[in-house]
């Protein structure tokens, strides 16, 4: 699944280069080749499998950041939902596909995204509730401006913005996509970056959850309820543990 889905990047770059042949410059034929080398790289990859996350992950994470593991799971089950899952199939990471912040990079970099609003419709419609409609959208995105249809989404199980690349570790955009796509341990160990990078080591140690939740979701945190949400969440999670811990051992 892999392979095929770093075959289709292969074709979408392609393809952006004929959609978008007026915006094209020098730094894109540069970007170009890095897209190349990437999928050269996704063949190195397991195929038709998810490493999913275990407790001992968790734990590790967890232990470096000194964190509680239930602090994690907090935000976790906030941003991917009670499944806690960061991958919709083999190759294709839990994504949200945001119009107004593609629009927004699609612009910096010079693009008018009114000229594809009929050949590229897919892009305009709502995926609200199915993450193969927002793979949809983001492969078409991805025809008219790779770079600005990564900044514009929001990746894997703790939902990060793809605009966010550098300060989860990421070499470029493109190797921050591929890490997304690898497994949700990558996924958990780009977290530990973005948080540790953004000043938000702190207020998640303290379970600080309005600080946290200013930081990490945006100024209308309060409005969408997230940090009463992630206190709750991490109540659950700790009450868990301390229930797990309470248990006699045969």
């Amino acid at each position: 699944m892999l392979k095929r889905f770093a075959l289709l990047i292969l074709v979408i770059v392609f393809s952006a280069m004929l959609f978008s042949k007026t915006e094209e410059d020098t730094s894109m034929k540069t970007s170009t080749d890095s897209i190349s080398k990437t999928i050269a790289d996704y063949e190195n990859l397991p195929s038709d499998t998810i490493i999913t996350l275990t407790e001992e992950d968790f734990e590790d994470v967890a232990k470096r950041l000194g964190v509680e593991v239930a602090a994690i799971k907090a935000v976790v089950e906030i941003e991917a939902g009670h499944s806690h899952q960061g991958f919709a199939a083999p190759g294709k990471p839990l994504i949200n596909f945001d119009l107004a912040m593609f629009r927004r990079f699609a612009t910096r970099r010079g693009i008018n995204l009114a000229k594809y609003s009929k050949s590229h419709s897919v892009v305009f419609a709502s995926s609200s509730g199915s993450q193969t409609k927002a793979h949809r959208r983001l492969d078409a995105a991805m025809t008219i401006n790779p770079h600005a249809a990564i900044e514009g989404t929001f990746w894997g199980m703790f939902q990060i913005g793809g605009f966010n690349w550098k300060k989860c570790g990421a070499e470029s955009l493109e190797d921050f996509a591929k890490k997304m796509a690898s497994s949700e341990r990558t996924q958990l160990d780009m977290f530990a970056e973005f948080i540790t990078n953004s000043g938000l080591l702190k207020p998640l140690r303290e379970k600080d959850w309005a600080t946290f939740a200013r930081g990490y979701n945006g100024p209308g945190y309060a409005r969408r309820a997230y940090h009463t949400r992630m206190a709750q969440a991490y109540a659950k999670h700790s009450s868990k543990k301390n229930s797990s811990d309470k248990k006699p051992s045969n």
